[in-house]
C-alpha cells in the first residue's frame, strides 16, 4: 500500500530552509550568467530526440504522443537546447549564450535539478569553465576541477588493438599497465599540471597536442584546485575532447565539456543543484 505522504523514489521535494537554499543556488547562478550575456531558456519537458544525448536508452522514461511517435522524458538539456535554437528559432535569434535553471528525468522516478549552460558555435571550453568556478566562489564553495579529454582514450584505442572503449569507461588499469609501454604508464598515473611537460616529450605526437589542451584549459580558466585524468571517458555521447567535473569528496557538484551537434562545436556544463544544496545546508 502507498501511503498518502510518500512521494516516489529517487524524486525531489524542496520546502522551507531547503527551497530557500536551492533558490539561493539559482539565483546567484542567473544573476553571473546574465552579466556574461546569457539568456535564459527552459526547453519542453518531453523530447523527441533524447536518444541522441543519453548513452544508456534503457534510462529514458518512454512515452507515446497523440500520433503514437516516440517521445521521452527530458533526460539531458544539452542537445534539446542546441537543437531548439538552430532548428526551431534559426533566424529569430543570433544569440549564442544560453543558460538553464530546470530538472532533467530518468528511469524509473529519479529527478535531476541543474543550471546548465551552452556557449554555442565557441571552442574554448575555458569561457564556461571559469563561469563555473565563478558560480561556486561566490556560493564559497571549493571543488576540485578533474579535467579530462576524451580523445586520449579514443586515440589510445586505435593505437593498441588490445585496448577498447570498455576499458577506459571501467578504468581498466591492470591491463593499460601490463602493456609494459612506458609512456602509456606514466599517463595512468598523470594528476598534476606539473607533470605534463616531462609526458609529453615521450608520448606519441597525437597524444601530446591532446594533452597541451589540457594543460591549457588549467591556465586558461584560472583554476588553481585541478587534477589531470587523462584516462577519463565520460558517459554521454556527444562529448568530443576536453572536458572536466568539479569534485568535492565523492560528489560530482558540475560536468562539462566541448561536444558537437552535426556540424555546430560547442561547450557547456551542468551544476548539480540537489548535490550543492546538501552540501549547503550540511
Amino acid at each position: 500500500m502507498i501511503l498518502e505522504h510518500e512521494i516516489p523514489n529517487g524524486s525531489k521535494l524542496y520546502f522551507g530552509e531547503s527551497a530557500k537554499v536551492k533558490r539561493h543556488i539559482e539565483n546567484i547562478a542567473s544573476d553571473i550568467l546574465d552579466k556574461n550575456g546569457y539568456e535564459e531558456i527552459v526547453t519542453p519537458i518531453f523530447s523527441y530526440h533524447q536518444h541522441k544525448s543519453i548513452a544508456d536508452e534503457k534510462e529514458l522514461i518512454r512515452i507515446n504522443d497523440e500520433k503514437n511517435n516516440a517521445l521521452s522524458l527530458r533526460a539531458d538539456s544539452t542537445i534539446d537546447v542546441v537543437r531548439i535554437i538552430e532548428k526551431r528559432l534559426g533566424s529569430n535569434t543570433k544569440q549564442k549564450k544560453w543558460f538553464y535553471i530546470q530538472p532533467v528525468f530518468t528511469y524509473p522516478t529519479t529527478e535531476q535539478y541543474q543550471v546548465g549552460v551552452e556557449f554555442m558555435g565557441e571552442k574554448k571550453l575555458s569561457s564556461v569553465a571559469s563561469l563555473a568556478l565563478e558560480i561556486f566562489e561566490k556560493l564559497h564553495v571549493k571543488p576540485l576541477m578533474q579535467i579530462s579529454n576524451i580523445k586520449i582514450p579514443e586515440l589510445l584505442v586505435a593505437m593498441f588493438d588490445e585496448l577498447s572503449i570498455d576499458d577506459f569507461r571501467h578504468i581498466n588499469i591492470d591491463k593499460f599497465i601490463n602493456l609494459n609501454v612506458e609512456w602509456l604508464s606514466e599517463l595512468v598515473y598523470l594528476q598534476y599540471v606539473e607533470q605534463i611537460d616531462d609526458i609529453i616529450n615521450k608520448v606519441p605526437e597525437a597524444i601530446k597536442i591532446e594533452l597541451q589542451k589540457m594543460k591549457d584549459l588549467c591556465s586558461e580558466a584560472g583554476c588553481e584546485n585541478a587534477v589531470l585524468a587523462p584516462m577519463y571517458y565520460a558517459k554521454m555521447l556527444y562529448y568530443d575532447e576536453l572536458f572536466f567535473r568539479c569534485i568535492v569528496g565523492n560528489e560530482v557538484y558540475a560536468r562539462g565539456g566541448r561536444y558537437k551537434n552535426a556540424e555546430l562545436t560547442s561547450v557547456g556544463f551542468a551544476i548539480y543543484t540537489d548535490t550543492l544544496c546538501d552540501a549547503l545546508e550540511q
